[in-house]
């Protein structure tokens, strides 16, 4: 089968989500390697952003394995995600004109906030609670370092 000059795709982001599939899979091992969440995080505000269906697709299955290995409900942070693009990133970005700090507050959005809305989730559904540890604060500062890159 043949593809047409005219369709340029690619098929390296699908490469790079078994990639991910295999290092989330580490995360659970090294306590040290970060999940990326805020990475998926800010790769799932440019691909809704530039409304590339493939790339939203490609983030939302690697959310989903996010969720399937960290133990979170189905769909949450794909559903956490889109309620922050939507109603609270534009007044972030609003309220701030420096990137650096909208950066940090979208990482910060994505760890604290999607434990506090995993929380309200576990409340409403009578789930187990979820648990911090203090990781948390060494994934925030790696994923700043590493969204100050993207």
């Amino acid at each position: 089968m043949q593809r047409s000059i005219s369709h340029n795709k690619s098929i390296t982001p699908f490469l790079y989500v078994v990639l991910f599939t295999i290092y989330i899979g580490l995360t659970s091992i090294y306590l040290f390697l970060p999940p990326l969440l805020a990475v998926l995080f800010i790769y799932f505000t440019k691909a809704v952003k530039k409304q590339d269906a493939i790339a939203i697709f490609l983030v939302s299955l690697c959310l989903v394995i996010f969720e399937a290995e960290k133990g979170y409900i189905l769909f949450s942070t794909i559903i956490y995600f889109t309620i922050v693009y939507k109603f609270i990133m534009p007044k972030i970005s609003q309220n701030f004109s420096c990137v650096s700090c909208v950066r940090i507050s979208s990482v910060l959005l994505a760890y604290l906030g999607f434990f506090l809305f995993s929380l309200l989730l576990s409340n409403v559904f009578l789930l187990p609670t979820p648990s911090i540890n203090y990781y948390i604060v060494y994934y925030i500062v790696i994923e700043f370092f590493l969204v100050s890159i993207l």
